[in-house]
């Protein structure tokens, strides 16, 4: 518990620190605007507004992507947590250019729509062009930001909003007190350091992060539908509220023709937004630990040795090539079936025979599969070249020491003082391992030394 706790405030200190520069950044702009006018505030907090409902859609994809992003982390499979971010840039950086054409082109018939009081139109015309315009930075940012979350880099992503913020107070300084800019230099300064922080969040993911080296990948289709259906709900939460502001928004702005309803509300949103700040990092570092934890199980030990055994059988099968392979097998021509057959018979047979003419082994004869189960009882609990062997594992492991044998112990099968044995190999090859295990137990390796030829057998 000790461990959760400190993995939770590692994760959700720095989204906090992120989320409360973030939230800093909108109250700096908020204060240095009120330097120019009331309304100018009431403008851009109005054309904030309207920007949040038009690019709900990249909450869909950026908090879907950082699910399935943790969780094949956890799964360990950070190729396909690579092959999400991908497809959640694509898709971001498509919707955010229609986004942005669509909020430059039509800003002031879409303030119209909504009867924004005369006194903030001119304002809020010039913020939504500009900021409106480069919304696409708004759909890419949280992108490379939730691709560095998840993969632990919680303080580099600070670092990204950090940097962005400081430059941005220095711009808005610049464009406000010395190029009195007013709305325009505030709009151009929020948009240069988007694109700061962008470049800054995109460089430290493609140096820290490696992802893209690992081999697995999934069907893009697929990945992109658990996207869409774990981003949905989530985005569809926030729709409904930004819906919500944009009603109230604009039941205000009818109410009076100078702004100052719409102002004050902005000036109180600024203060409100700080309350979201620790919820809203515990939430994210909370869905990146449970994707974390993607495997993880709470089970005493008999219980989670027998799960893991189930599993790592579960996942040793044979491979896509393999399964097509065997279906051509099973669809074509059977008549190599016979000679395969006579093959290992022959093969088991003489295993069997020979088994049985070594003192101290036995075994009986399979009717299946290609394996022997040789019972090596009566060589254990004795000394072999002056060496106790007690266990049919330290049998197997000084056989392979000394007669250069490998064999399979029966302790991972649950049962003690017996050896496995294959016969799906040559017959020269079984010949040689079991003459060699006969010198073994005769005690006549102290003097053996290999050739070549039975060294690469």
């Amino acid at each position: 518990m000790q461990g959760e706790r400190k993995t939770l405030t590692q994760l959700s200190v720095p989204i906090c620190l992120e989320t409360l520069f973030y939230m800093l950044s909108g109250m700096v702009d908020t204060l240095m605007l009120s330097s120019v006018s009331d309304q100018a505030v009431g403008a851009v907090g109005t054309a904030n507004t309207y920007i949040g409902v038009f690019i709900i859609m990249f909450g869909v994809i950026s908090s879907g992507m950082i699910a399935v992003m943790s969780q094949n982390i956890g799964a360990g499979r950070p190729g396909i947590a690579y092959q999400a971010r991908q497809l959640g840039l694509v898709f971001n950086a498509l919707t955010g250019i229609l986004m942005s054409f669509i909020l430059a082109a039509f800003s002031g018939w879409i303030l119209k729509i909504v009867s924004i009081a005369p006194a903030l139109l001119e304002p809020a015309e010039t913020y939504l062009k500009i900021v409106g315009g480069a919304s696409f930075l708004n759909a890419l940012i949280p992108i490379f930001s939730s691709y560095l979350r998840v993969f632990g880099y919680t303080k580099h992503s600070l670092i990204g909003t950090v940097v962005g913020n400081v430059i941005n107070i220095i711009l808005n300084s610049v464009f406000l007190f010395v190029f009195n800019w007013g709305v325009m230099g505030v709009a151009a300064a929020t948009v240069f350091s988007k694109v700061v922080n962008l470049i800054i969040v995109a460089a430290m993911g493609a140096v820290l992060i490696k992802a893209k080296q690992s081999p697995e990948r999934a069907q893009p289709r697929k990945i992109l539908a658990q996207i869409v259906k774990i981003g949905f709900p989530s985005a569809f939460e926030t729709a409904l509220y930004n819906v919500a502001m944009t009603f109230i928004v604009c039941f205000m702005n009818h109410m009076d023709t100078d702004g100052m309803n719409v102002t004050a509300r902005s000036y109180a949103m600024q203060i409100a937004n700080f309350s979201y700040c620790v919820g809203a990092a515990l939430a994210q570092a909370n869905a990146i630990m449970t994707g974390w934890r993607i495997g993880f199980v709470a089970a005493n030990k008999k219980l989670a040795k027998a799960m893991g055994n189930i599993q790592s059988h579960a996942t040793s099968n044979p491979n896509s090539i393999a399964q097509a392979a065997a279906v051509e097998a099973l669809n074509g021509d059977q008549s190599i079936i016979e000679t395969m057959k006579k093959t290992y018979i022959e093969r088991r047979d003489y295993m069997v025979d020979k088994i049985n003419s070594i003192d101290g082994l036995r075994c009986k004869t399979p009717h299946g599969a290609f394996y022997v189960f040789m019972n090596v009882k009566d060589v254990l609990n004795k000394e072999h070249y002056g060496k106790m062997i007690n266990t049919a594992n330290e049998l197997c492991q000084d056989i392979l020491d000394r007669a250069l044998v490998a064999l399979v112990p029966s302790e991972g099968f649950g049962v003690d003082g017996y050896v496995r044995l294959s016969y799906a190999t040559s017959m020269d090859t079984i010949k040689t391992g079991l003459d060699r295990i006969e010198k073994y137990l005769k005690g006549e390796f102290n003097e053996v030394e290999y050739s070549d030829n039975e060294l690469n057998a």
